[in-house]
């Protein structure tokens, strides 16, 4: 490669050093949005838009070191979703470092972009201990020319000993948005959810778009492929497509629980929301050589005004 090549590739992907000196990798767009990926957790941790606005939520007490995940952007749930099993809350891939792989299997879907970075993650001696399967874990994390950014997970089944192995898996995105109690989020209407709050019971969701006015942690089942979380304040709307994903985690602490998490700053519930695309309620199985494989694209859009109320059909509808 020729060092002129060399130098228009680093526009577009940039190693380098971030907090308390961990590896990052910096993707860049030409048109100005940006992203910012940690080896550790293998765990994007800023997504910002050509105005150079932050679209993701990391807390103000986040802590950048090992052994604790990193507080906001989008952590890997993996093997395991919450408590849902023998393993630490949310399973160990968000606490673990994960290599740069430069030799990745082909994507079927290479479109052409150039800011993108690929990892992967791959039992220790001590994760056999804990869990005890053979894997490769690999991700690819792409930032589009028209500031989108996609995650596109694919976990095999590398054991040699014949044996399946089943987990439950979500991106645990959080969003920055300006005031939680001005934000609804489209497309989870009639629905139904398992309250994470009361004991995983099985509800249905109410026919109007959901809105903020106190803790919620719910795992939404059978969801559309496409989500809209409106942030009114800001006239913004993300649109969150997912694929091989078939649930949607939404949390927000509130005032309480925020004041209980030693690494959240007790106001900043009002200006994140997760909603998390995810395969909670019915657990993956993958046989040796088998691969699975889960897909989230966020985008940032300008709000569609319709008689001084916002219009997310047109979200949802379009594209």
């Amino acid at each position: 490669m020729s060092s002129g090549a060399r130098e228009r590739d680093k526009v577009f992907v940039e190693h380098c050093k971030g907090a308390n000196g961990l590896d990052k990798v910096v993707l860049r767009e030409v048109r100005g949005s940006s992203a910012e990926v940690y080896l550790y957790g293998g765990q994007v941790t800023s997504w910002k838009n050509e105005y150079g606005e932050e679209l993701l939520f990391v807390s103000s007490k986040a802590t950048f070191k090992s052994p604790k995940a990193i507080r906001g952007g989008i952590p890997i749930c993996f093997p395991q979703f919450g408590s849902l099993g023998s393993l630490e809350q949310h399973g160990f891939a968000r606490n673990r470092f994960w290599s740069i792989d430069h030799d990745p299997p082909p994507f079927p879907t290479n479109s052409g972009n150039k800011a993108f970075i690929d990892l992967i993650l791959k039992p220790s001696e001590e994760d056999s201990k804990i869990w005890s399967h053979r894997y490769e874990f690999r991700l690819r994390v792409t930032l589009g020319p028209g500031g989108d950014l996609m995650l596109t997970s694919r976990i095999r089944n590398t054991n040699t000993d014949g044996k399946s192995f089943t987990f439950t898996f979500a991106y645990h995105t959080y969003l920055f948005v300006t005031d939680i109690s001005e934000v609804r989020v489209e497309g989870l209407e009639t629905l139904d959810y398992l309250d994470n709050l009361k004991g995983r019971e099985r509800f249905t969701e109410q026919g109007d778009a959901i809105t903020f006015e106190s803790e919620v942690d719910k795992i939404y089942l059978s969801t559309p492929t496409k989500i809209a979380i409106l942030d009114h304040e800001r006239k913004r709307t993300f649109v969150l497509r997912k694929d091989g994903l078939p649930d949607a985690v939404v949390w927000n602490p509130w005032d309480k629980k925020a004041k209980a998490i030693s690494d959240f700053g007790d106001d900043e519930y009002k200006h994140m929301l997760c909603v998390e695309a995810a395969c909670v309620e019915k657990p993956i199985t993958l046989k040796p050589g088998e691969e699975w494989r889960g897909r989230q694209e966020l985008s940032a859009v300008p709000s569609s005004y319709c008689s001084g109320q916002l219009d997310p059909r047109k979200v949802l509808q379009g594209g």
